[in-house]
């Protein structure tokens, strides 16, 4: 049952040849899942990194996550993708005759746009985020009761994976979070919120007058405070 055009029946029973194949097939089978989660692209997949793979050859990633794929939290806006890339492999520590940790040793570095308020007058800040990462994920319970052991490369920071692998989203959320300081203000002289009536002290001054309170009444209302609680 031909289209009438040879070119078009030629192009039809090449395209029908490659999908049907055994041969064809079971090369597609083989691939590597964390090779083939990086051909989807952006990122609407969760990507595991699996010792399974990572026994046959290192993992290369590249990823790119929309605003809202990973939970940053409620204070946390994602403004541009994050852009990921880097390579993890594993790690094996030989403890005694017998015992064999799988550790994963992952590099790369991450960039995106990040918006968090500021801690005084709660405007948003917008932070650039460009990080290196050098971490080495070790089997949930490793440590467990025992000091740190040793490691291949003591500059790696120290994690843990639980299961069959490690979860890219869960790995770039704690880095993205690291990248940005414990306490973020607009402008190093931001006068905040009125503690009286919440208006915004950089924008304009309000009346109210802060109470000014007797220091002889200090020791009752520790007191009271102890009796409240």
């Amino acid at each position: 049952m031909g289209s009438g055009s040879p070119f078009l029946d030629s192009a039809i029973l090449g395209l029908y040849s490659y999908v049907l194949l055994p041969e064809r097939l079971s090369s597609l089978c083989a691939l590597p899942r964390a090779f083939a989660v990086i051909g989807v692209g952006a990122a609407e997949v969760p990507m595991l990194i699996e010792i399974k793979d990572l026994e046959i050859r290192p993992v290369d990633f590249r990823e790119e996550f929309s605003p809202g794929v990973i939970d940053l939290g409620a204070e946390v806006r994602q403004w541009s993708p994050l852009r990921s890339e880097g390579r993890a492999d594993l790690v094996e520590e030989h403890h005694g005759k017998h015992k064999v940790v799988q550790d994963i040793r992952v590099k790369g570095k991450l960039g995106t746009s990040l918006e968090v308020p500021c801690a005084r007058c709660l405007d948003p800040v917008v932070h650039e985020v460009e990080r290196s990462f050098d971490l080495l994920y070790r089997p949930l319970g490793t440590d467990s009761g025992h000091e740190e052991l040793s490691v291949t490369d003591a500059e790696a920071e120290i994690g843990y994976y639980e299961g069959e692998g490690l979860l890219l989203e869960d790995m770039l959320r704690e880095q993205v979070l690291l990248a940005l300081p414990l306490k973020t203000i607009c402008r190093e002289d931001c006068k905040g919120l009125c503690p009286h009536c919440g208006k915004n002290l950089n924008e304009t001054q309000c009346s109210c007058v802060d109470e000014v309170e007797d220091p002889r009444w200090s020791a009752l209302k520790e007191i009271r405070d102890k009796l409240n609680q």
